[in-house]
C-alpha cells in the first residue's frame, strides 16, 4: 500500500489568519494529503510568500517527510493588511509571530508542534517569535541573522551601511507601490519615478548631503530610516529589532546558520554563542551553529570569483535534511543523533573542507599579533609596507591623504547592494594601487597557516580631521599575486568608544588614538606560498557612507562643505599597530 505522504501534496494559498487588533495576514500551506496531525514549520516573510524561501527551499520534501510548511506574509506586505516599516513595525512582529504561531498549533491538520525557519527577515521574524515563548513553538532555524541592528545592519563601527540600506529599499518598493498609490495613473508616475532612481542610483549615491539621497528623501517605504539622520546610533529607538541583553528571554533551540561572506556573519555567530551560553533553558543551550562560505543571497559553492569547491555547496552538506533532522528532534521526537554532534560545523577556506568544532573561539587558539613595519612609505602595492610577528622598534609613521569626494570603492566582501557591486571575494589589486591604501605584507609563508576566529586590528592614527574613518582589510595573497579579500571592518573616530559604553565625541586634530576595529570572524587557510596581507585605509564606498570628516552632524555636508583629511599610521615601539589575528596550530 503506498504511503499517502507520497501520494500529494495539499497546498491552500492566501490563508486569512486574524491578528489581535484585527489586521489579517495570509498565508500559504502546504500539507501532506490525506487524513492525520502534522507538526508545523512555519515562516514569514516581507518578500512574498509565492517566493521559494532561502535555505530552506525544499517544501516538498518537508511535506512528504510528514510536515506541514506556512509561509506567510508579514504585515503589510503583499497580501497581507496592514502597514510595514522596517523599525516602526519591528514591534508588531513580535505579537503577529505569536498569533500566528497559535493559530497554526490549532490547525485541524497541525498536532500542535510548531517550529520556525527562514533567514534575514524570515531569522528576524522567528526571534520577534522567541521572544514571548509561545507555548507551541519547539525549535527554530534562524539563518543569516544580526544581532545588534547597530553592528552590521544600520551602521557598523559607528559608520552607516549605506549601500545596503539604499538596496534593500529598492527591492521592498516594489509591492509597496500599489498600496501607496492606488490610482493607476499615480502608480504609473512613481513606477517611472522609481526606474529613474533605479537607473540613477550609482550616480545620485555620490551627490551631498546624504540627506538628500533620493532614495531616503523621497522614501515613502521606510520613513523611520530617515530618523536614523537624526536620531543616529540610538539603541532605544531600534530596540524592537535587536537581539542585544534578551537572550535569557528565549528558552527555544536555535540552528543558527551563517556565511563568511554573510552581511550578517558576526550577529549569526553572536546569537548561536549567547543562546549557548545564557539561553533560558536547557533546550536552549543545546542552539548549533553551521558556517558556510556563502554570502547572502546565494550559498553555493561560488563567492565572487573564488570557488570553493563542490563540497562547500549548501545542498552538498544537505543544509535541508540538516533543518529537517534539527525539527524532527525537537518536534517528533526522533533521536537524529543531531543533538550528540558537534555544536559547530564549519567550512575552512583555502583548505576547503567541512570541520566540526566545539567552542568559539577554539580553544586551541593562538591569538598572535602579526605588526605593521614600514620606512614610511607602506601606501600601494609598490610601497614598503611589511607584516610580520617581530613587535616595531622605532619606525617612520605612514601617512595618506583621505578626500571624501574621491573614496574608495567597493569591491566585494560581505555586502548585499545594487547589482552594479558583487558581494564575495574579488581581487584587490585595483583597490591597493591607490595612493591612499597603506598595504602591508608578510614574506612568502613557508608553510600553512590557519586563521581561524574573531579578528581585530588595533590601529594607532592621527588625523588632521575632527572625525575621520579607518578601514581594515584582510587579504589573502595567491602565488600569483592575487589579492584575495578576507573579511574587513571600519571604525569612525567619533565612535571610538561605543564598545565601551562611551558617548560619541570628536578627535583632536593631531592627537594619537588608540583605534580598534573589529573585522568580525573568518575562517582561511593561508597556503605555503601565500602572503598574508592588511590594508588600511578611509572609505569603502558606497558600502558605507563616507565621513566627510567635518565633524557636523550626519547626513548634513554638502560638497562644498568636506575636508580632506592628512591621515598618520604609527607603528613603533610605543604604538605598535597590529592585527591580531586567531592562529590554528596545524600538527
Amino acid at each position: 500500500m503506498a504511503n499517502p505522504l507520497e501520494k500529494q501534496m495539499i497546498a491552500e494559498f492566501n490563508v486569512p489568519v486574524e491578528m489581535r487588533d484585527g489586521i489579517v495576514l495570509r498565508a500559504n500551506i502546504y500539507r501532506p494529503y490525506g487524513d492525520g496531525t502534522w507538526p508545523v514549520l512555519l515562516t514569514r516573510t516581507p518578500y512574498g510568500k509565492d517566493n521559494v524561501p532561502y535555505i530552506f527551499n525544499d517544501i516538498p520534501r518537508a511535506v512528504k517527510t510528514g510536515y506541514v510548511v506556512i509561509i506567510q506574509d508579514t504585515r503589510g506586505r503583499f497580501a497581507s493588511e496592514g502597514d510595514w516599516d522596517p523599525i516602526l513595525s519591528a514591534n508588531k512582529e513580535t505579537s503577529d509571530s505569536q498569533d500566528t504561531i497559535n493559530w497554526a498549533a490549532k490547525l485541524p491538520y497541525s498536532n500542535g508542534q510548531v517550529g520556525m525557519f527562514g533567514i534575514s527577515y524570515y531569522a528576524f521574524t522567528q526571534w520577534a517569535g522567541m521572544i514571548q515563548n509561545p507555548t507551541f513553538l519547539k525549535a527554530a532555524a534562524p539563518a543569516l541573522s544580526w544581532s545588534d541592528p547597530f553592528d552590521g545592519l544600520m551602521y557598523r563601527g559607528g559608520a552607516f551601511e549605506l549601500g545596503l540600506l539604499s538596496y534593500w529599499q529598492l527591492g521592498m518598493y516594489l509591492d509597496t507601490l500599489s498600496r501607496l498609490y492606488p490610482d493607476e495613473q499615480e502608480r504609473a508616475i512613481a513606477s517611472k519615478q522609481l526606474i529613474s532612481d533605479i537607473d540613477q542610483l550609482k550616480t545620485e549615491i555620490k551627490g551631498l548631503p546624504l540627506k538628500n539621497f533620493a532614495l531616503f528623501a523621497r522614501n515613502k517605504v521606510a520613513p523611520s530610516i530617515l530618523e536614523l539622520f537624526e536620531r543616529g546610533m540610538d539603541q532605544d529607538y531600534v530596540d524592537a529589532l535587536s537581539l542585544k541583553g534578551k537572550y535569557d528571554k528565549f528558552i527555544v533551540p536555535t540552528l543558527n546558520i551563517a556565511g563568511w561572506y554573510d552581511i550578517f556573519l558576526q550577529g549569526t555567530i553572536e546569537n548561536f554563542l549567547q543562546m549557548r551560553n545564557k539561553g533560558g533553558s536547557p533546550e536552549a543551550r543545546q542552539s548549533k551553529l553551521v558556517i558556510g562560505p556563502w554570502q547572502h543571497l546565494d550559498h553555493s559553492h561560488q563567492a565572487g570569483e573564488i570557488n570553493f569547491g563542490l563540497a562547500a555547496h549548501s545542498a552538498f552538506v544537505d543544509l535541508v535534511g540538516l533543518q529537517l533532522r534539527w525539527f524532527d528532534h525537537f518536534l517528533k521526537g526522533r533521536d537524529t543523533g543531531i543533538i550528540s554532534e558537534a555544536p559547530i560545523k564549519l567550512f575552512v577556506m583555502g583548505e576547503n573542507i567541512w570541520r566540526d568544532e566545539y567552542e568559539w573561539p577554539l580553544a586551541r587558539t593562538k591569538f598572535i599579533p602579526y605588526y605593521l613595519h614600514s620606512q614610511g612609505h607602506a601606501n600601494t602595492l609598490q610601497g614598503d609596507g611589511v607584516l610580520s610577528t617581530i613587535s616595531p622598534d622605532q619606525e617612520e609613521p605612514d601617512h595618506y591623504t583621505y578626500d571624501p569626494l574621491n573614496p574608495v570603492i567597493t569591491k566585494g566582501g560581505a555586502i548585499m547592494m545594487p547589482p552594479d557591486f558583487n558581494s564575495g571575494a574579488f581581487d584587490q589589486r585595483e583597490i591597493e594601487s591607490r595612493d591612499d591604501v597603506l598595504v602591508y605584507t608578510t614574506p612568502v609563508l613557508e608553510e600553512d597557516v590557519e586563521v581561524t576566529g574573531p579578528i581585530k586590528v588595533k590601529l594607532w592614527a592621527s588625523s588632521s580631521a575632527l572625525d575621520t574613518d579607518f578601514v581594515a582589510r584582510l587579504v589573502n595573497v595567491h602565488p600569483d599575486g592575487y589579492a584575495q579579500n578576507i573579511t574587513d571592518g571600519i571604525i569612525r573616530a567619533r565612535f571610538r568608544n561605543a564598545a565601551k559604553g562611551e558617548a560619541p565625541s570628536l578627535i583632536e586634530p593631531g592627537k594619537t588614538y588608540l583605534y580598534e576595529i573589529d573585522l568580525w570572524s573568518t575562517s582561511n587557510l593561508f597556503k605555503q606560498g601565500h602572503r598574508i596581507r592588511l590594508d588600511i585605509t578611509s572609505s569603502n564606498f558606497p558600502r558605507w557612507d563616507r565621513n566627510s570628516n567635518t565633524g557636523r552632524n550626519f547626513g548634513e555636508d554638502q560638497a562644498k562643505d568636506v575636508v580632506v583629511a592628512r591621515q598618520t599610521i604609527f607603528h613603533d615601539a610605543e604604538h605598535p599597530s597590529s592585527i591580531i589575528l586567531p592562529i590554528i596550530p596545524r600538527s
